[in-house]
């Protein structure tokens, strides 16, 4: 009997390589003769590289790099050997995340993506073949020229003088100088929403207040002077593609300086981890997050590893905090557990939260092992 569990984080409980493990332990004790294939899977966003990390057997490395507010921190990104290729993994948020400057009074006109460019270069640097990074939770609204920055790229002023790569300098940019040729892996961006650039659904306006953005104006106008000095310089005008608003416009700023693909985050992921082979060798399949509602139908990750299940013929079991909307899930999954005791309080639920998802698995041991072993 051989179980594949593939499981997201519970966000604020579990990080998914602890849920998995937490899975684990309860089949080892309850059905001892099941083989666990640990998958950790994320869909991009917050979590992406420990998952991917963990679920590869990859390794970690750190980097000297800068907060959003230009404060010294070391970051850290995944390695993965695959055959002879070596990808990297890493979150934007590492480096340029909001949760990293929370302590500050938030100023999106000098916050920057300059950290992630650092990280960016130093896995360059080391000659990946490919780099896949998740762009959530950002503290930033650039455009990514803080990240072009780091790769070498230039902004520069009327005069020909160079301008500091934060918004606040932008209303003088006059041009963009490309940076010195270097070798470029391909790197794939892991984004999940489809705002432009620009425009009452671009960057600035649907996600500029979290950040401190109080005069969208400002950045407006910003943004459009650097997407036109691009299209004139650089020849890319990626302001209207799906996703170039995606962290505070660092979508845009991928594919624009770094020639990059977005694409969904868990078809990204999905593909790195392998994860229809992994689940074509599994009897049953072990999947959930933090909460399962009618939004999970809406490409999450459970439900992203329940389409795969269903078309490799795979039973699937899921398990989460809480589940609502069990009539549409249940036409996805064959069986559905929610993990906290409705007598419990939230919060001593999701301090406990592997002790309450082993004993589930335990409670459920019976049902699990007939769905690996259909009659």
């Amino acid at each position: 009997m051989r179980i594949l569990i593939a499981i997201d984080k519970f966000k604020g409980s579990i990080p998914a390589p602890v849920a998995v493990e937490a899975i684990a332990s309860a089949l080892r004790q309850a059905l001892p003769e099941a083989q666990c294939d640990a998958c950790p899977i994320a869909d991009g966003g917050e979590g992406t590289a420990e998952a991917v990390v963990a679920a590869l057997n990859g390794k970690w490395c750190e980097t000297a790099t800068y907060d959003a507010q230009n404060r010294p921190v070391t970051a850290r990104y995944g390695l993965m050997q695959d055959g002879p290729r070596l990808e990297a993994v890493m979150e934007m948020s590492a480096a340029s995340g909001l949760a990293m400057v929370s302590d500050l009074p938030l100023d999106p006109s000098t916050a920057s993506t300059h950290g992630t460019g650092l990280m960016l270069q130093d896995a360059i640097d080391r000659q990946v073949n490919r780099i896949v990074i998740g762009i959530g939770g950002s503290a930033t609204n650039d455009a990514g020229i803080g990240l072009a920055a780091a790769l070498g790229f230039r902004f520069l002023d009327a005069d020909g003088a160079p301008l500091e790569p934060i918004m606040a300098s932008m209303d003088r940019l006059a041009k963009i100088e490309p940076a010195p040729r270097q070798y470029l892996p391909e790197i794939l961006v892991a984004c999940d929403v489809n705002n432009p650039l620009l425009g009452p659904a671009g960057c600035t306006r649907v996600y500029g207040a979290q950040k401190g953005v109080g005069d969208f104006e400002f950045f407006e106008a910003r943004l459009q002077r650097i997407a036109d000095i691009a299209k004139r310089d650089l020849g890319a005008d990626h302001r209207d593609v799906p996703g170039a608003g995606a962290a505070g416009g660092l979508g845009w700023g991928l594919m624009t300086f770094c020639a990059a693909t977005l694409t969904s985050g868990f078809d990204l992921i999905a593909d790195l981890i392998h994860l229809s082979e992994r689940i074509a060798a599994s009897d049953l399949v072990i999947t959930g997050e933090g909460r399962l509602d009618a939004q999970t139908l809406h490409g999450k990750g459970p439900m992203g590893v329940a389409i795969l299940a269903r078309e490799l013929g795979k039973p699937v079991a899921a398990f989460a905090g809480a589940i609502e909307a069990r009539g549409q899930l249940g036409a996805h999954f064959d069986l559905l557990c929610a993990i906290k005791p409705a007598e419990m309080p939230l919060t001593e639920a999701m301090q406990r939260g592997p002790e309450l998802l082993g004993a589930a698995v335990l409670q459920q041991a019976e049902a699990l092992r007939a769905l690996a072993r259909p009659a």
